[in-house]
């Protein structure tokens, strides 16, 4: 059972039954902090992200940083991945941290030197029924009559990624 079930519940017995709070507790099985918070407010509180020092990661993201700005002068070719970082960290410094901590910093330096270089980030935002992607080909292909060239009519809707295609003897 979801949170928000849970709160459903307990603001039902609540409502309908007029059962009281120390009473869904013991119901429920929950605290009767949960059960007052349930009776203020339908929707729980979002939860607190847990925010961790980098221990092995936190000595080199010093050194990471000064790669990643002097990349911005070198061509795209030769910039560095967060994987080649990876590999140097372990290589030449000894580091023992992840790959996936070091891309998870990787992404979020990127990101931090971009924002204070003036660039910014715009999400692509395609709604349903808005954008589609359209082609027309011709293909030759064999049927019981011998070989035919149809023409292929393909379409991709930008939202859901759904592809729908119908073929034809003419191209008119």
């Amino acid at each position: 059972m979801t949170k928000v079930e849970l709160y459903e519940l307990i603001r039902r017995a609540n409502k309908l039954e007029g059962i009281g709070i120390r009473a869904l507790a013991k119901r429920f099985k929950i605290h009767r902090r949960t059960v007052r918070a349930a009776l203020k407010d339908a929707r729980p509180a979002p939860r607190k992200p847990t925010v961790r020092p980098s221990v092995k990661l936190g000595p080199y993201l010093h050194l990471v940083r000064d790669w990643l700005l002097a990349d911005r002068e070198a061509p795209p070719k030769q910039r560095h991945t967060a994987r080649r970082i990876w590999q140097r960290l372990c290589l030449e410094h000894g580091c023992t941290a992840a790959e996936s901590s070091v891309r998870r910093e990787v992404g979020r330096l990127k990101r931090e030197i971009a924002l204070s270089m003036g660039q910014a980030f715009m999400p692509q935002v395609h709604l349903p029924g808005e954008e589609a992607e359209v082609d027309f080909f011709e293909s030759c292909v064999e049927l019981p009559g011998g070989r035919t060239k149809l023409y292929h009519f393909c379409m991709r809707a930008c939202h859901s990624g759904r592809e729908f295609h119908l073929a034809f003897p003419q191209c008119t």
